[in-house]
């Protein structure tokens, strides 16, 4: 205890001195069909967020088809190449920093953890598509000069099954991209994602159960807190590297700190005290720890004025009471 005690201790003070004491305050900005400009930026300037998680996106037929599909002119422009570049050139004219985190859709919404190849000739066929897919945003990180590249979103079974591929695509795109990595795994996934030593960030979808409460307080959601967070902070610990939220939100419906991952339009009940209380206690439990390196809000839109607002059922806090309190956590961060 005592020995863990001292590596602690000296891990805050390395994390301290590393150079990453700017908090990542992010919001995770949705793809749109549409070129953006100042005011679609503006709101994200006014909640006092300094980083941009820019999403584009690559598609699937099922979670047993090998091809993705990306960069078409058949997508939404945000969810291109072209698209997102246009996207971080205009954050850039308000100094928001960048995280680019291309990510895969599977046909009707299916959870992309599940993806899974039949035959070794289709895992091939999936790895060669999967390295076409992020080399092109490596390419594109590295040409906007982006502080963080995202190399993959909940991908357990692809890097269960396929672990030596991934250590050498994280190898290529280093040959490509000389900012950092990370990689968003699922909350119940990150604990058993083999290349964390390859990153400079452990990379979390935080979508923890908190609590069953229909409305949960304050009170709730940290007791919640306090059986995931000791494993959160052990793998800092583990790897020596900061945590950083890839995802987090909930959304604002009743027992919103239960099963927070899940977004069907069946839960449509509107609880905004439960957003803001699950919200609330997510910042207290890690935003003042010097191993956390901060998060992504889930998610935010370029229409600002036709967002959200306070019959709105789903994840974005947009036009919420929820709002305020994220920007005034992030302004006591920044």
């Amino acid at each position: 205890m005592f020995k863990r005690l001292i590596f602690y201790l000296l891990l805050t003070a390395l994390f301290a001195c590393s150079g990453q004491q700017e908090k990542i305050n992010g919001v995770s900005f949705v793809a749109s069909g549409e070129t953006i400009d100042e005011k679609n930026v503006q709101p994200v300037v006014n909640v006092n967020a300094n980083y941009a998680a820019i999403m584009p996106f690559g598609f699937v037929k099922n979670l047993g088809h090998p091809e993705i599909v990306h960069n078409t002119k058949r997508q939404w422009f945000g969810e291109t190449r072209a698209g997102a570049k246009q996207y971080i050139e205009e954050l850039r004219k308000k100094n928001i920093k960048v995280m680019l985190k291309p990510q895969i859709w599977v046909w009707r919404g299916e959870f992309t953890g599940l993806i899974e190849m039949a035959t070794e000739e289709n895992w091939k066929l999936l790895e060669k598509s999967y390295t076409s897919f992020i080399l092109e945003y490596a390419e594109l990180a590295q040409e906007v000069n982006a502080e963080i590249l995202c190399i993959g979103t909940e991908l357990e079974n692809f890097i269960k099954n396929r672990p030596d591929y991934w250590t050498g695509l994280i190898t290529k795109v280093k040959s490509i991209y000389k900012g950092k990595l990370t990689y968003a795994a699922n909350w119940d996934e990150f604990k058993r994602t083999p290349f964390w030593n390859q990153l400079d960030f452990i990379g979390v979808d935080a979508y923890f159960p908190v609590s069953d409460n229909k409305t949960p307080t304050l009170e709730d959601c940290l007791k919640g807190w306090k059986t995931h967070k000791p494993i959160v902070q052990e793998l800092a610990l583990k790897h020596n590297l900061p945590v950083l939220f890839t995802e987090y939100g909930y959304r604002s419906v009743d027992y919103s700190g239960k099963e927070p991952w899940v977004s069907s339009r069946s839960m449509k009940d509107v609880n905004l005290d439960a957003q803001v209380n699950t919200t609330k206690a997510l910042y207290e439990t890690f935003w003042n720890e010097e191993w956390f390196a901060g998060g992504f809000v889930w998610k935010w839109f370029h229409d600002y004025d036709n967002v959200g607002g306070e019959d709105n059922p789903m994840f974005t806090p947009q036009n919420k009471p929820v709002e305020n309190v994220i920007k005034d956590y992030y302004k006591s961060e920044n």
